[in-house]
């Protein structure tokens, strides 16, 4: 299975501790969702906005690593699963249920998913403009 990572899992270290199958592809941008960041915990999410674009990590999963990353996520309860087409092939990416207020991540969280946006050679201007406030 395909698997769209956008925030911590993009972290190669930190996917592959959660995943042991898991296997990074390439870079990967969704057009029209843009990166944020909510609930109590300041976690990130997608949501659907017109003109924005996110870039992310694919990873090929296998069906344990789905459902290790379900616990992880908190699914169904936090997010639930959302699919995108492309070229015929079904990607699977987290989404909260509840789309609570932008809440600011904690500095160890975002450490982490910069570390995501080196090891998976994003460009960074996509997270900054995530944090800034809307």
């Amino acid at each position: 299975m395909l698997y769209f990572a956008y925030g911590s899992n993009l972290n190669h270290f930190q996917m592959k501790k959660r995943c042991k199958d898991s296997k990074y592809i390439k870079k990967f941008e969704i057009k029209d969702f843009r990166l944020t960041f909510r609930s109590k915990y300041g976690v990130a999410d997608i949501e659907i906005k017109k003109n924005y674009l996110i870039q992310g990590g694919l990873y090929e999963i296998s069906k344990s690593d789905e459902k290790k990353l379900d616990i992880y996520e908190d699914f169904p309860i936090l997010y639930k699963k959302i699919y995108f087409d492309n070229d015929s092939q079904k990607i699977m990416a987290y989404s909260m249920v509840k789309k609570s207020l932008f809440i600011y991540p904690s500095k160890r969280y975002l450490d982490v998913i910069k570390q995501g946006y080196k090891d998976c050679k994003l460009d960074i201007k996509y997270l900054e403009k995530a944090l800034r406030k809307f």
